[in-house]
């Protein structure tokens, strides 16, 4: 039997709690307040359709003690805020009823994604349906619903809240928005006065089709496929697109103080940035948001969209026009002579440029040569490894980056955790100075020096494995001696000598006293070397220098003193 056949009572009962029974007295729902109430309150439903429990005191104010517009069910109305109270972690999302007459929670659910760069999606069940877009000041980006007069529609981000909002300009309409799982669409309904019904305004979304037709873009979940590799570094440029959705902002970033033009410099000294635009597009545009990875469901959007400013190669963007458009090549004659000397020119540039074409496969051919013949006496480790370890160098692992590449946290299969340094395509960093890394972690073994565990040299990818420091680098204590003010060059290397120091001996230099002669460490340091010549010095690995330096055994310290 339904049911919703059996009669139920709702009261609130002697803790001031909302309870709803059934006919056999046992609780069927209640409003859970999380402390008693000591007060009178009233249940109160008000002209907003909000049905809320407050203190008899509280009459006129907007302090509740629970409201019903906090849990919406499958309707937005006027003023229920979709999204999160981000003070309680509460999350307001509209879900459909599993049927007409059947109010069990279904499985199409509208919800505002809580991310740096929100926006709204429509999910039926686990599944991504469609993407409303980022909000650009005035809408969600990809909306291609045209301004309606009667709504006002907001959007609100803060540090305690986040979500989206509608009203009615003119009071004396009526509308809602129905989550409807039979056709899987939101449809928002206006009430008509005159025949006492809901009318239907409109369905959203209009079509659920994300084939594209143009532009190279496929499936919206695949991302899109170019025709032509970024050079990913300063070599590429952005062409503008306009009138687009959006990408999936799952992967960008969002600055309200940033530019265009500082947009644009930030994106293209950063390898791993594909696109950007204004996060702002009222007046004349401001804020800055960028695109990292795959640029996920982009699509033409005639009756709406805003400017995407897409990474392209060098090559691309002379076949392109400076909005995106391909040019018209009109190519006038003037004279014999100029169109002469044009083709001379065209085949010298070729011949130019497959010369040095030549030169570059054979240098590569070399450099592959060098890998191949290079003896590392390492560990060598699959791709496919380190690709599962690093999440596929997802940019959530990503630690840091310096002139060799990007560094990434991994986990491996055995749960060791490790550091993965890749070498960039943009570095001007080798296989000299992967070689020279190699063999001097090799050979330096020490207690206090972070492990190389292995390299993998495979196809175009350079990867050296260390063991993962969950204590930060050098960087965080290097320069303790430079607590105040702007040191020198020269102070700096002090510094570093002195960490040198500590790390081969165990000691520190602070509180280090020799037993004899009531030195510090960099006192015993100079008397232990004091009695060497300078061609001594270069081969300072003695017996009487490894007593002197607290009994610690000295790996390669000629390697130290030579680089220092």
């Amino acid at each position: 039997m339904d049911v919703l056949s059996f009669p139920f009572i709702c009261f609130v009962n002697e803790t001031g709690n909302l309870v709803l029974t059934s006919q056999n007295k046992s609780v069927v729902w209640s409003a859970n307040l999380s402390k008693e109430v000591r007060t009178p309150v009233v249940l109160q439903l008000l002209d907003s359709g909000n049905l809320v429990l407050r203190g008899e005191r509280d009459c006129g104010s907007e302090i509740y003690l629970w409201q019903s517009f906090d849990y919406p069910s499958d309707t937005l109305l006027p003023g229920i805020k979709l999204g999160w109270d981000l003070k309680t972690g509460l999350e307001r999302r509209i879900t459909s009823w599993k049927s007409p007459d059947d109010p069990f929670p279904g499985n199409f659910i509208w919800a505002l994604e809580r991310q740096d760069n929100p926006e709204s999606i429509f999910w039926k069940g686990s599944k991504k349906l469609t993407r409303s877009g980022p909000w650009n000041g005035l809408r969600f980006s990809a909306s291609s619903l045209r301004q309606n007069p009667d709504f006002n529609f907001s959007f609100v981000s803060n540090e305690d809240e986040l979500y989206y909002t509608f009203d009615l300009i003119d009071k004396a309409v009526f509308s809602r928005m129905v989550m409807n799982q039979t056709l899987y669409l939101r449809q928002r309904f206006i009430w008509n006065k005159a025949t006492k019904s809901w009318d239907l305004n409109v369905n959203v979304p209009r079509d659920l089709c994300f084939k594209l037709k143009s532009r190279g873009y496929v499936d919206w979940s695949q991302g899109c496929v170019r025709d032509k590799s970024l050079n990913y570094s300063r070599q590429d440029g952005f062409i503008k697109f306009t009138a687009m959705k959006l990408p999936d902002a799952t992967l960008s970033w969002v600055s309200k103080s940033m530019n265009l033009n500082e947009c644009r410099e930030k994106c293209i000294d950063n390898s791993s940035c594909m696109a950007y635009t204004n996060s702002d597009i009222r007046g004349e545009g401001s804020g800055c948001a960028m695109w990292f990875g795959e640029l996920i469901d982009m699509r033409d959007f005639a009756d709406g969209g805003q400017d995407l400013y897409i990474r392209m190669s060098a090559s691309e963007l002379v076949d392109q026009g400076a909005k995106g458009e391909p040019r018209t090549e009109i190519v006038v004659i003037v004279i014999s002579t100029a169109a002469l000397l044009a083709v001379v020119i065209a085949a010298g540039h070729l011949v130019h440029k497959r010369r040095r074409n030549i030169v570059e496969k054979t240098e590569n051919n070399r450099e592959t040569n060098e890998v191949q013949n290079m003896d590392l006496e390492l560990p060598l480790f699959e791709l496919a490894t380190i690709a599962n370890a690093t999440d596929n160098f997802s940019i959530n692992n990503k630690l840091g980056e310096r002139g060799f590449g990007p560094v990434y946290k991994g986990t491996l299969v055995d749960g060791q955790e490790i550091a993965v340094k890749r070498l960039s395509k943009i570095s001007e960093q080798g296989l000299e100075e992967l070689n020279n890394e190699v063999i001097l972690f090799s050979k330096l073994q020490h207690r206090n020096l972070v492990k190389l565990l292995g390299c993998c040299i495979q196809g175009e990818e350079t990867l050296l494995i260390y063991e993962f420091m969950p204590n930060k680098s050098l960087n965080s204590f290097i320069f303790e001696y430079a607590s105040d003010g702007q040191f020198s060059i020269k102070s700096d290397v002090f510094s570093f000598g002195i960490l040198l120091l500590k790390t081969i001996s165990g000691k520190k230099n602070r509180g280090f006293y020799h037993s004899d002669k009531k030195l510090n460490l960099i006192g015993h340091a100079k008397h232990a070397l004091s009695d060497f010549d300078v061609g001594q010095r270069d081969c300072v690995a003695s017996a009487k220098a490894t007593r002197l330096l607290g009994g610690q055994e000295i790996y390669q310290t000629r390697l130290f003193i030579k680089h220092a």
